[in-house]
């Protein structure tokens, strides 16, 4: 990572505190955390609504706090095929602890979110996604 809100190499533990205190990347919804090569660690706690638009690379949130609704789109078929169009969406109910999977490219948001939401987010793997 570069810029200044890049976390030093080898750090190895970050706090839901420290999360709460460290200020997002310029033109980013997200602060960032920790990384490791492919990996980024980010922490997300929008306000009132969710501004993120699809991502170039697979991701998984670990809900911290709160509680909502988050919609996913159900991703084309088949999966190299970016040009099929989306096959509807779904919604689930989400609270402290689960974990929500999103592939590269895929349309999400968190919805109806309690004010005290906040998610660890975590991007991985190479630009378009993992393989199946």
């Amino acid at each position: 990572m570069d810029g200044p809100e890049a976390p030093a190499p080898g750090k190895l533990r970050v706090t839901v505190a420290d999360a709460k205190v460290t200020p997002n990347d310029a033109g980013r919804a997200t602060a960032l955390m920790l990384a490791h090569g492919s990996m980024e660690l980010r922490w997300f706690a929008p306000k009132e609504h969710d501004p993120q638009t699809a991502h170039d690379r697979d991701e998984l949130y670990v809900i911290v706090s709160g509680t909502g609704v988050f919609m996913r789109a159900v991703e084309s078929l088949p999966f190299d095929d970016t040009s099929l169009p989306l096959q509807g969406e779904e919604r689930v109910r989400f609270g402290p602890g689960d974990a929500l999977f999103v592939a590269a490219g895929t349309v999400h948001r968190f919805e109806e979110f309690s004010e005290d939401f906040a998610t660890w987010v975590f991007f991985y793997g190479p630009e378009g996604g993992e393989r199946r």
